[in-house]
């Protein structure tokens, strides 16, 4: 059984509750007495992509379990490149792969400079096209910032990520994609991508109000009063299983 750990969107920079938030996650995590196959963090790490706030970020996303982290469009390439991952700094795309013993991660980078919709570019494609045709029969986890289908949340809808026909042809090919992980949305959300599980992590920084719960405009949407919600992803071998738990 692989059990995964998911968290999303913990925006350093934001507020000044940010570190508090996420550091209380990771505590929370390495309090587990199991352990994890993996941590992953789907995006949107700093609020403004300064440097600062990677340095930040770099001292509390660290873990006893093996953590991945990706970028979202609040993030910055070349400083999330550099001083993260200890990389020269450049504006290509961030993509990244965790193996385990149990299971391949790819975490892709679905963002596009100085835009907050998301899309994977070429370069992006091919490196995952690579990773899942080296893959040996291990499941593969692929993961990005933005989700791919519309989730009926206010603002999130019209800067999803655009342009999936491509992606959608890949999955179909390896069918030891048990799912797709994201964030983006700041809220829990379960529904089905290219025939897989599409599972969103929620926020950490805030939750996003639905319409029916008030959230009429983006504004009216993010509540920093609630706390952190992260997921817990399973897998049987056969079925995926996702439980969400909020973090006091």
């Amino acid at each position: 059984m692989i059990v995964i750990g998911h968290l999303s969107d913990v925006h350093i920079g934001a507020t000044a509750e940010t570190v508090t938030r996420t550091a209380a996650v990771m505590r929370y995590l390495d309090a587990l007495p199991a352990d994890l196959d993996a941590v992953l963090v789907t995006g949107d790490i700093a609020d403004h992509g300064t440097a600062e706030e990677y340095e930040s970020a770099a001292k509390l996303l660290t873990s006893r379990h093996p953590v991945l982290i990706g970028p979202g469009n609040h993030d910055v390439r070349a400083e999330f490149r550099r001083v993260l991952l200890g990389r020269p700094a450049d504006d290509r795309p961030v993509n990244q792969v965790l193996r385990t013993p149990n299971a391949i991660y790819a975490m892709c980078d679905s963002s596009i400079p100085g835009e907050a919709a998301g899309h994977l570019e070429d370069e992006t494609l091919d490196w995952l096209a690579g990773v899942l045709a080296g893959s040996g029969g291990l499941p593969v986890f692929v993961a990005f910032h933005h989700p791919p289908v519309m989730l009926h949340g206010p603002g999130i809808d019209g800067i999803r990520m655009h342009r999936t026909e491509r992606l959608e042809a890949l999955l179909a090919e390896h069918p030891n994609v048990p799912a797709v992980l994201v964030g983006h949305a700041h809220t829990a959300a379960a529904t089905t991508f290219a025939g897989r599980p599409l599972l969103v992590g929620g926020g950490v920084v805030s939750t996003l109000k639905l319409p029916w719960e008030g959230g009429v405009s983006f504004a009216e949407a993010i509540d920093y009063a609630l706390p952190p919600l992260i997921a817990f992803h399973v897998f049987d071998g056969a079925r995926m299983t996702t439980h969400y738990r909020v973090v006091p």
